[in-house]
């Protein structure tokens, strides 16, 4: 059933919530204490990237994701309880956080959203690569989880509002209602509107980080590290500063990734200060749904071919090179035992090709039933960082990363994703990304560097992989 606010479910509606917002607030006076209102409803069918674009005040923390092959697309803005962590615990931290303020929410028991996707509180987190920045005036905090105040969820041909709302003793119950309704009448209203703003044409430079020499010379060193067996892979990263003559517009970036890479996870996560990081990422870390977990092994890489045959030839090669064969292992290999150490038996699929609009990957998915004594957090501590982001053995691999790479990762190569308040969640893994600030973005990308590794090959595919970003950001 789809709500409209008119006045006759306005009436049937507002005397249900209205009756469940009286008990969490008795509740409160009874208790003295401060509760959580989680109320979903069914609306009309907007897209959620409209929302985000007309509701977001600019200090307020907010989320975007999408995956189009699961026409899922999600919208997260402002929130009503959030946590900063920084320190080896960040991942205990943050689970023992969730679960309190789980502890302290009451969910409407609405009769149409029983069953439907994206109906639970959701807790949308931000994970740094490391769990302490070395760049003090990093923009993101090493760990970022918040409570979001409105939630816009869009599955299929489904789209669910979640709204939480804190309740104390004093909290005016009728005020409340109004502006809940006022505020789903807006969202309902941008269904007629589009992401069609009108942009100049805007001039842009652009420098690597490190230039693409000294790159090389850290792809030479690393290969020495390798061939004496203390390192069996390390991911070197390099990044591109892109500075325009006009501030990056993030709405129109996100539009142009959902365009260009369709195939791939579309995400933003808002600092609340100004900043974005963004990006149309392949890799997924984790994605459970009633206990189901399924995780990608995706490492080795070609580019697509100009022709049919010449995107065959390359696929051939790297289905059969065993440089490509052996990084791919080192993950698969990776996530299997780490999944083993929390009890889980992984079950391997067999490999295949994940085919990008510019680029292909050797890519193979597990799966495992997750125990219900094992929170989502828990295993995405045990799989972050993999073999793919970091290099094995990880410890040293972090180590060497530090040495060669002059600017902080952040939130790339980094754990982003969601929970919800029933254990399911997705994360994926941010890279193919851009840290956007005013009219400046620091691009992202990095190469798997294992023997046999060729420095010019590796610079290359450093190159291929900015493109993804480049073309969505001019």
């Amino acid at each position: 059933m789809t709500v409209s606010p008119c006045p006759a479910q306005f009436f049937v509606y507002n005397q249900e919530i209205c009756q469940f917002l009286l008990a969490v607030k008795r509740n409160c006076q009874q208790n003295n204490d401060t509760q959580i209102a989680s109320i979903a409803l069914e609306i009309d069918l907007v897209d959620p990237l409209v929302v985000l674009d007309n509701i977001t005040q600019p200090n307020e923390l907010n989320f975007y994701w999408e995956n189009q092959g699961k026409k899922e697309i999600i919208a997260a803005v402002g929130a009503v309880s959030q946590i900063e962590i920084t320190g080896k615990k960040r991942f205990q931290k943050a689970e023992y956080f969730i679960n309190e303020v789980i502890g302290n929410i009451n969910i409407f028991p609405g009769i149409y959203t029983n069953n439907l996707p994206f109906s639970k509180p959701h807790f949308f987190c931000g994970f740094g690569f490391f769990d302490r920045h070395l760049q003090t005036d990093y923009p993101f905090p090493e760990t970022t989880i918040f409570l979001p105040r409105w939630q816009v969820a869009l599955k299929k041909e489904q789209c669910i509002l979640v709204t939480n709302i804190i309740i104390d003793k004093n909290l005016n119950i009728s005020k409340t209602l109004q502006n809940f309704w006022n505020n789903i009448e807006t969202i309902n209203s941008f269904k007629y509107s589009s992401l069609n703003h009108y942009i100049l044409e805007p001039q842009f430079s652009r420098k690597y980080v490190t230039n693409p020499d000294k790159f090389k010379d850290s792809v030479l060193s690393a290969l020495e590290t390798i061939r004496s067996n203390r390192l069996s892979k390390i991911v070197l990263a390099n990044a591109l500063d892109v500075t325009s003559n006009t501030k990056f517009n993030l709405l129109q970036s996100l539009k142009k990734l959902r365009q260009l890479h369709p195939n791939c996870y579309i995400f933003s996560i808002s600092n609340g200060k100004g900043q974005n990081f963004i990006g149309a990422s392949p890799e997924r870390l984790i994605c459970i749904h009633h206990r189901q977990l399924i995780t990608d092994a995706l490492a080795g890489s070609a580019p697509r071919g100009e022709t049919p045959t010449e995107d065959a030839s390359n696929a051939n090669r790297l289905l059969n090179s065993d440089k490509e064969k052996h990084e791919h292992l080192l993950v698969i290999d990776f996530i299997t035992q780490r999944l083993s150490q929390l009890g889980l038996l992984p079950q391997t699929l067999a490999p295949r090709l994940r085919q990008l609009s510019n680029i292909q990957h050797l890519w193979t998915p597990i799966t495992a039933l997750v125990p219900a004594n094992v929170h989502p957090l828990q295993i995405v501590a045990q799989l972050h960082p993999t073999p793919a982001v970091a290099g094995a053995s990880a410890e040293l691999a972090c180590a060497e990363i530090r040495r060669y790479e002059s600017f902080e990762r952040g939130l790339y190569a980094a754990p982003l994703g969601w929970v919800d308040s029933e254990g399911n969640c997705e994360f994926i893994v941010g890279i193919r990304s851009a840290l956007i600030d005013g009219d400046r973005a620091r691009l992202y990308a990095g190469a798997g560097i294992v023997a046999g590794s060729d420095p010019d090959k590796e610079m290359a595919e450093i190159q291929l992989k900015l493109q993804a970003l480049l073309k969505a950001l001019i």
